[in-house]
């Protein structure tokens, strides 16, 4: 299997366990509050990335020209993101913030032609890209939104535009890093920067926790193991071979996920518009991804910057987590 298709078995992957994360995390939050679940999946991550980082590049180093990078996509893409997402759950429904963060492969391609401007590089996107991006989003809005209505807070749309943005930065930071570094390394770092951010935010929560079942322990291994170790971990490895659009491109079928999950898992019946939004979804990201080549090459890994690292290319909240 090459790289190509090795980064979409990942991508398939995260997804899944991105999918998933939802039952997870409501049953996670009635022990636990946003913050401060976010702050134990992540320390479980970060204890399950560092044997995984010593098995795969155990003699890099952090180099001192990219700690402020990785530091800081740890806290857009980690900290910030659960910070803006879980408050804004709290304030809208799921499909209204679904259909919000369904406008993140969007924000990536105007932002990746921004970017390809400033810089004079050439990003050309093919239209059938375009086609496809567009076509998800409104497979997401009939999977999501069968019953939407505009009954959130003004506050909570704020919040959930803050979790898209927050992702979008987390993307292009994180791309910049593959010079230097290799995945495993990066995304390691990345969730040790956002553990260490929720920190604060957690100890002023810790009143409000409760006692955990066994079930809720096996819940919260499952979001820091699968979710925010692997799932984190994976995804950066398809932004590292594919690129960061067509890698956000593939967010867009999590909902799809999570209703199949209700489907399967709970009995919940789905609309026949709901089944027309799960073929639009599938169909856009398809028609996305299909044969589509990366216009920026793939950047070689500094050796002076990472000494005799092992470049692992085996290879990352969550949504509406």
């Amino acid at each position: 299997m090459n790289e190509r298709k090795k980064a979409y078995a990942a991508l398939f992957a995260t997804v899944l366990f991105w999918g998933f994360s939802f039952i997870s995390t409501k049953i996670a939050l009635a022990v636990f509050p946003p913050m401060s679940l976010g702050m134990l999946r992540f320390a479980i991550a970060v204890i399950f990335l560092f044997f995984i980082k010593q098995k795969l590049a155990p003699e890099e180093k952090l180099n001192l020209k990219t700690i402020p990078r990785l530091f800081a996509a740890g806290f857009s893409g980690v900290t910030m993101y659960f910070f803006f997402e879980n408050n804004g759950i709290a304030l809208v429904s799921a499909s209204e913030a679904s259909i919000v963060v369904s406008s993140i492969p969007v924000l990536i391609m105007i932002t990746d032609r921004i970017i390809g401007k400033i810089k004079k590089e050439p990003v050309n996107f093919k239209s059938s890209q375009w086609v496809g991006c567009f076509v998800s989003i409104g497979g997401v809005w009939l999977v999501a939104g069968v019953s939407f209505a505009i009954s959130g807070s003004i506050l909570g749309y704020i919040y959930m535009t803050g979790a898209a943005f927050s992702w979008v930065i987390y993307s292009f930071l994180t791309r910049s890093l593959f010079k230097s570094h290799s995945v495993i390394f990066i995304v390691f770092w990345q969730s040790v920067a956002g553990f260490i951010c929720f920190i604060p935010f957690s100890v002023m929560e810790f009143q409000n926790w409760g006692q955990p079942s066994s079930g809720v322990i096996i819940h919260l291994l499952f979001l820091g193991i699968l979710c925010s170790a692997i799932g984190h971990w994976f995804y950066v490895l398809a932004i590292e071979n594919l690129n960061v659009s067509v890698s956000g491109i593939f967010l867009n079928l999590i909902p799809l996920v999570t209703v199949a999950a209700g489907f399967f898992a709970l009995g919940e019946r789905l609309a026949p518009m709901q089944w027309c939004g799960a073929a639009l979804v599938i169909g856009g990201v398809t028609l996305a991804g299909w044969k589509q080549k990366t216009t920026v090459k793939k950047p070689t890994v500094d050796k002076a910057a990472v000494g005799t690292a092992t470049v692992d290319k085996a290879t990352v909240d969550s949504y509406l987590t």
